[in-house]
């Protein structure tokens, strides 16, 4: 595989939630920039079109990510068959449960009860989502959610915006740059994040630590992407003919390229 395994501070289970919080909201605003949720929304129509489905079951949702406002978009598009959205976690986050059930996005609720996504024999029914999480999984944790998707018929859609496709030497000859090229995005998206609390402005502007770890796991995701090949050296030792996969790029409107696809149906 051309992925290697660095480590990221929100994999830790002893990082503060304060931390990971304000690192989180940070990349929702970037995806918001980028134009993800628009992306994310015409994935989850295309597989409408392919494998009908009434509710989707977001895996590793963290603080909540692009998704909602994804599914807001397909909502306002279909008023009279709206998609529910059911955000899980394998560590739910108690402060965005709250924050989901006031933020008005309609059919949008998060579970308190931990889901584990390498084992889904007893998980609620409906589309299956990994959206930028999946490069968290080592690899035999990443083949155990796409075998389960596949031995449980479960559909799933995995959505990476990264793509590993530079040279891991040039990776570290360009790191210093990038980490500070990073640590000033974390400045600048700051007044834009939702919730915006004190204390994420505390550990932003008087005791940086949110930007630093941003800029880190920021640049630690990229050779941490499973590219189409890794997938596919996956996909070859658990593959069966009742099931189908397909790897593409994903695209926005203007056809530039928006990182890459993983969609599992039952035939």
């Amino acid at each position: 595989m051309k992925r290697i395994q660095l480590f990221e501070f929100e994999d830790f289970n002893w990082f503060p939630k304060t931390i990971r919080s304000g690192m989180t909201n940070l990349i929702v605003v970037l995806h918001k920039m980028m134009g993800t949720k628009e992306v994310i929304a015409n994935l989850l129509l295309d597989c409408r079109k392919a494998y009908p489905f009434s509710k989707i079951v977001d895996m590793g949702s963290g603080s909540g990510g692009i998704i909602p406002d994804a599914v807001d978009i397909l909502n306002a598009q279909n008023i009279e068959n709206p998609i529910a959205l059911l955000l899980t976690d394998l560590h739910p986050n108690t402060e965005m449960i709250e924050h989901i059930k006031n933020s008005g996005h309609k059919n949008v609720t998060y579970s308190s009860i931990p889901l584990d996504a390498t084992n889904l024999t007893e998980a609620p029914s409906g589309l299956k989502t990994m959206l930028n999480s999946f490069h968290h999984m080592p690899p035999k944790k990443a083949k155990a959610i796409l075998k389960t998707a596949q031995d449980n018929q479960q559909p799933i859609l995995i959505y990476e915006m990264a793509q590993n496709t530079i040279p891991l030497i040039l990776w570290w000859v360009l790191l210093p740059l990038s980490l500070v090229i990073l640590f000033i995005m974390a400045l600048l998206l700051t007044p834009f994040s939702k919730p915006l609390t004190g204390k994420q402005l505390l550990f932003t502007y008087i005791i940086p630590i949110i930007p630093i770890c941003y800029a880190w796991d920021g640049q630690a995701s990229m050779p941490r992407t499973y590219t189409s090949k890794d997938i596919e050296l996956m996909l070859k030792e658990i593959k069966n003919e009742n099931y189908k996969w397909k790897i593409s790029p994903a695209k926005k409107a203007n056809g530039k390229s928006s990182g890459y696809y993983i969609l599992g149906l039952p035939k």
